[in-house]
């Protein structure tokens, strides 16, 4: 129990390395806010996001964030550029490179693209209309390149691809619920696991459905995952993830870690002064462009 302890306590120390830190953008579900962190680990920005879960950095230095039920876009000045609203949870937003928004409708299981006015241009359904999926029907989505789907299907513990009309391709099975799903150049599928089975996690799959690579409390000292929402694969081969620290768990374990294809981790991330649960995270160390895929996330 000593040795657990100093373990977490080690883990939550690693950020005051600050040759070691990171700037990185970020969304606190629980807290309600979005945030940019400076590399001495201070907020340097924030706005509101109420029950935020998916968070992008775009190119022009907008924000671009679910809030609960809709998207928003805003400026560095804080000035709304894009919205969305729908009576139907809404876990999953992405900027096209058409210029148009993907967005994941929860309880709808509703894949939509919306253009710059707020129009829905284009609609995909997973389920018969009027039909409600629920809270759990799905958590991150992502549209694809080749304009095909992944869908985290928290509640089925499954991701599930879609082709571009919706029709099931593939599925990777998820136990303890799938919150995000990326799929990386190599053609591998990295998803994360929440806390369902009280084995949270990171799951990799090769295109065959072969299990190539994961990482769960076992592989951790001190045991510090509760619940892994977001992630980001970096470019040196590690693994940023957010370790949402809900469910009984506030205050009690790092935000952040980041994991080599070793399993060591190398760096954390602990704010619990102004962030709750983190569910979304972007490493900005390096100029990366979302709409060229260079942001696995």
């Amino acid at each position: 129990m000593k040795t657990s302890l100093l373990m977490v306590l080690l883990l939550l120390a690693l950020p005051l390395r600050a040759a070691e830190n990171h700037v990185f953008a970020c969304a606190d579900y629980s807290g309600g806010k979005v945030f940019l962190v400076g590399a001495d680990g201070a907020v340097t920005w924030e706005h509101p996001a109420s029950h935020c879960n998916d968070f992008w950095v775009l190119a022009n230095g907008n924000l671009l964030f679910t809030t609960g039920h809709g998207v928003l876009e805003v400026t560095r000045e804080k000035k709304a550029v894009f919205k969305y609203e729908s009576k139907s949870e809404i876990y999953a937003c992405q900027r096209l490179p058409n210029g148009n928004t993907f967005v994941g409708e929860c309880n709808a299981g509703r894949l939509l693209e919306v253009s710059p006015a707020g129009k829905v241009v284009r609609e995909i359904r997973l389920l018969p209309e009027g039909k409600d999926g629920g809270h759990g029907f799905m958590r991150n989505a992502r549209e694809l390149p080749n304009g095909s789907f992944l869908v985290t299907h928290y509640g089925e513990q499954v991701v599930k691809e879609y082709d571009a009309h919706g029709k099931l391709v593939r599925e990777f099975k998820a136990p303890g619920m799938p919150h995000s799903a990326v799929r990386l150049p190599n053609g591998n599928t990295l998803i994360t696991l929440a806390d369902k089975l009280k084995d949270p996690g990171l799951l990799e799959y090769d295109a065959a459905g072969k299990v190539v690579w994961q990482l769960s409390n076992k592989d951790l000292p001190g045991a510090p995952l509760k619940f892994v929402a977001g992630v980001h694969r970096l470019a040196n081969g590690n693994t940023v993830l957010c370790n949402w620290v809900g469910h009984g768990f506030f205050g009690k374990a790092p935000h952040l870690l980041e994991v080599t294809p070793e399993k060591r981790v190398v760096w954390s991330y602990a704010n619990h002064k102004d962030m709750k649960t983190i569910a979304s995270v972007i490493m900005l160390d390096a100029p990366a462009d979302p709409l060229k895929g260079e942001v696995l996330h």
